[in-house]
């Protein structure tokens, strides 16, 4: 039987390394590069790629929107330094932060039967839709790990395919759940199958019951991403979420980015960090 096209793109994009030579391989990078970046100039770029998040079961209109106006009120507390790339919620409070925001920031909402993505396609796309209407820039859309794990690459592919142009001008980034697929060479074949399906950015975790990112996951990322940019011309950013709490979290992040991908993704356009907590620490290193 002929094999299908997903089967082939994969096989056109092969990854060698096990997950002991990617732990070595990420060890010895950060190791030699990470201090090189330890400066007040990075920790004001990577300030300017957070998405500011609040993805709670408690969240309310009220704290959403005093969430939001931290955001407009940073622009003139901080002149000298980039607010955050953008605001992160549910689809429900997307139409709250429009309302609420001043600041010139995106608006991302988590769509797509987040966190698990254990529901119909159609609720997804309507879901995007919705989101859209409200004012949203930016989609984070959970692959639906389970059709991965099944090898139901059709179903999986053509899932995200419709959503990306449900998307229309809109940004999609394809939560890939790295903590639940484990091994380097799941979050390498499920980052090529994203990418081949439209996303925009690769994104490591939901934060919501899998371990969050890892060095590990991130490198293999960017280097499906730089494999893929390769064969097609198409660039694609790296969102790192789950778990992001310190600078130094942050630092090591940056750097596999740049010396795997290049300077060039280090901006908030290819690069995001999805964090709660990180913009008040970040912020008490330049203050």
């Amino acid at each position: 039987m002929e094999e299908d096209k997903y089967v082939k793109t994969l096989k056109s994009y092969p990854f060698k390394l096990t997950d002991a030579k990617v732990s070595e391989k990420v060890n010895e990078l950060l190791g030699e590069k990470v201090d090189e970046n330890r400066s007040v100039e990075v920790y004001r770029k990577l300030y300017s790629c957070i998405d500011l998040t609040t993805l709670n079961t408690t969240d309310t209109k009220e704290s959403v929107w005093k969430f939001t106006d931290k955001v407009n009120n940073f622009d003139g507390a901080h002149p000298e330094v980039d607010n955050v790339a953008a605001i992160c919620v549910y689809p429900y409070f997307t139409a709250t932060v429009k309302e609420a925001l001043t600041a010139d920031v995106k608006i991302a909402a988590v769509s797509g039967g987040f966190p698990s993505s254990q529901t119909f396609t159609e609720v997804k796309i309507a879901e995007t839709a919705l989101a859209l209407a409200d004012g949203a820039d930016e989609i984070d859309v959970v692959m639906n790990v389970g059709l991965f794990l099944g090898e139901e690459y059709e179903e999986l592919c053509e899932e995200l395919t419709e959503i990306k142009e449900a998307c229309r001008h809109a940004t999609l980034k394809v939560i890939l759940e790295t903590g639940a697929l484990k091994t380097t060479e799941n979050i390498h074949n499920a980052s090529i199958l994203s990418l081949y399906s439209g996303a925009d950015f690769l994104k490591t975790s939901t934060g919501k019951g899998y371990p969050g990112a890892s060095p590990e996951a991130v490198y293999v990322m960017c280097q499906a991403v730089k494999s893929y940019h390769r064969k097609t011309g198409r660039k694609a950013g790296i969102k790192v979420s789950g778990g992001v709490a310190t600078t130094e979290d942050a630092l090591r992040y940056y750097t596999i980015v740049k010396e795997i991908l290049g300077a060039e993704w280090c901006n908030n356009t290819l690069f995001r960090v999805g964090a709660s907590r990180l913009a008040d620490v970040l912020l008490s290193e330049f203050q």
